[in-house]
């Protein structure tokens, strides 16, 4: 039992720690997973952020140039220079207008030229139509504007040489500043080229976006690793951070001729962040390793408890099948002396049948006590063998002579199948003799009225059978598997006429364990039961 007790308690840490192993191995992997969805994202939102702060520090560097009205600027130049083509110099106005042409609607500048003669009195105006001053020959040439007058072709003619002029002024200026931007561009320190408070709320706005963790902080490096200052920092911005296992992107990744700077950003809580991504799961997974472990806790308490329990009642029943043996002892003594005729003279026959059936009740009670110690024995492991060479056939026969005595008054039969020559096997014979005797015992004991018991012994090479077989009440099938275990009886309703206690195969299946041989039993219900007793290795 012990040893049996012992497997159980091994299993039962294996199984506990196998379960946890693979519920961790499980959280591990959902971990795993998580966190490259994690960093994935993470990543697909820097790129984004450093996309879009490129394109926001283009437009802060540009926006004077690209914020400056060139239409009106062109329409100044062209008022000067109408100014001096016209002979009257009084008003020029210039304005924009629509008109269909080949089914399409064109804008189109209407340039007036008004003058006053306070001489004569008269007032005159001239009109020049034009949809880009670049084309305005080409208006003239293909006679589109028949109702020109002379001095509207000359007008047009030197506006064209004229505006040309100025345009490609315009665009050298333009050039030129251009150039000059990108030149400072270029050798910008730093700390102009970003704006460290645009880029703080545009990394919490992207990260929000994607419902990425916004506890972060971020420093910014040039190639050599060395950290910007900043004179006005942000809440987010460290100089100090550790650059070596943080997050990093290439701020301006489309400005290839530019200085590159990088931006590290770390998230302090981002675990937390995986693990709440884990949803349910990690929950779920939790609470049965949880409940995996209670139980287990419980069950080995269980286990320890029953194991406390049972020693204490072997303990208990040792203890009181000892302080059996003395009264028993007493009355076998008693028994004896009542049997003496010089002691009891004529009243010797008279007493004898009590004293007989004193000593026979004496003795069943002695071997029960036998049993009880014996089975307690076995169960605190303590059972002392004595391995020798015996002869089964030997043994088999004296059980036989014993239990023929018992049925010859009910008429039965005991068969014996044996061979002719001895059987040897190592064993101790004591315990031999009670195995067979108990298996025996019982043949008789769930025999019908009619006592028929066979007992046979095969050797096959190396290999010793030997068996009990009785035409009995039989077991039924579902309660073949419980009668080796202590104490068990098999149900036999209202009905109490078979006396024992259940521990005579229990003996019998310990003994077998112990030698290493091997027991079987068939049985019918109604018919009878077979006993068998394998032994590998004989002499």
């Amino acid at each position: 039992m012990k040893i049996r007790r012992k497997f159980v308690l091994t299993a039962v840490w294996i199984a506990m720690i196998s379960l946890f192993t693979i519920q961790i191995f499980q959280v591990l992997q959902l971990y795993d997973r998580k966190s490259d969805d994690y960093k994935a994202k993470l990543e697909t939102a820097l790129e984004r952020i450093a996309l879009k702060h490129e394109r926001l520090e283009d437009v802060r560097r540009f926006s004077d140039i690209m914020n400056r009205d060139v239409s009106s600027q062109y329409k100044d130049v062209l008022k000067e220079e109408f100014k001096n083509l016209f002979e009257v110099k009084e008003s020029i106005s210039i304005r924009d207008t629509t008109i269909l042409e080949n089914g399409e609607l064109r804008k189109y500048l209407v340039v007036r030229g008004s003058a006053y003669d306070s001489i004569t009195g008269m007032t005159s105006s001239q009109d020049v139509l034009a949809r880009d001053v670049r084309q305005i020959r080409q208006l003239f040439e293909k006679g589109k504007q028949r109702t020109m007058t002379k001095d509207s072709v000359k007008a047009a003619y030197h506006l064209d040489q004229r505006v040309m002029h100025k345009l490609i002024k315009k665009a050298q200026y333009i050039n030129d500043l251009m150039v000059q931007t990108y030149r400072d561009n270029v050798y910008i320190e730093p700390q102009r080229r970003i704006n460290l408070k645009l880029l703080d709320s545009l990394i919490e706005h992207e990260l929000t976006q994607d419902k990425l963790p916004v506890d972060f902080q971020f420093s910014i490096t040039e190639e050599n690793n060395e950290p910007i200052k900043f004179k006005r920092k942000t809440s987010h911005f460290s100089q100090k951070l550790d650059t070596a296992k943080k997050e990093i992107v290439h701020l301006f990744p489309n400005k290839i001729l530019e200085d590159r700077l990088f931006m590290h950003i770390d998230f302090p809580k981002s675990e937390l962040y995986v693990l709440r991504s884990m949803g349910s799961l990690l929950y779920v997974s939790i609470t049965l390793m949880v409940l995996i472990f209670f139980a287990i806790i419980f069950l080995l308490r269980t286990i320890l408890g029953q194991e406390k329990l049972s020693e204490m009642k072997s303990d208990f029943i040792s203890n009181m099948t000892h302080e059996f043996k003395t009264p028993i002892s007493t009355i076998s003594l008693a028994c004896e002396a009542l049997n003496d005729e010089d002691m009891m003279g004529e009243k010797n026959e008279i007493a004898f049948p009590f004293v007989k059936m004193i000593a026979d009740e004496n003795q069943r009670l002695s071997n029960l006590v036998e049993a009880i110690l014996q089975s307690a024995s076995l169960d605190k492991g303590e059972i002392k063998v004595r391995n020798e060479q015996i002869d089964l056939r030997e043994i088999i026969e004296n059980v036989s002579k014993t239990a023929s005595f018992r049925i010859a008054g009910s008429n039965g039969n005991l068969h014996l199948n044996l061979p002719q020559t001895p059987v040897f096997v190592y064993a101790d014979k004591l315990h031999t003799t009670n195995l067979i005797t108990n298996l025996v015992d019982n043949a008789i004991k769930y025999s019908k009225q009619e006592i028929d018991i066979t007992i046979c012994l095969e050797k096959i090479g190396t290999r010793a059978e030997f068996s009990v077989t009785d035409k009995g009440i039989g077991i039924k099938r579902e309660f073949i598997s419980k009668i080796f275990d202590k104490l068990y009886r098999v149900p036999m309703g209202n009905l109490h006429n078979v006396k024992g206690f259940g521990l005579g195969l229990s003996y019998v299946k310990a003994i077998t364990e112990r030698f290493g041989w091997a027991m079987s039993v068939k049985s019918q219900f109604g018919v009878g039961s077979t006993f068998t007793v394998t032994i590998k290795n004989t002499l």
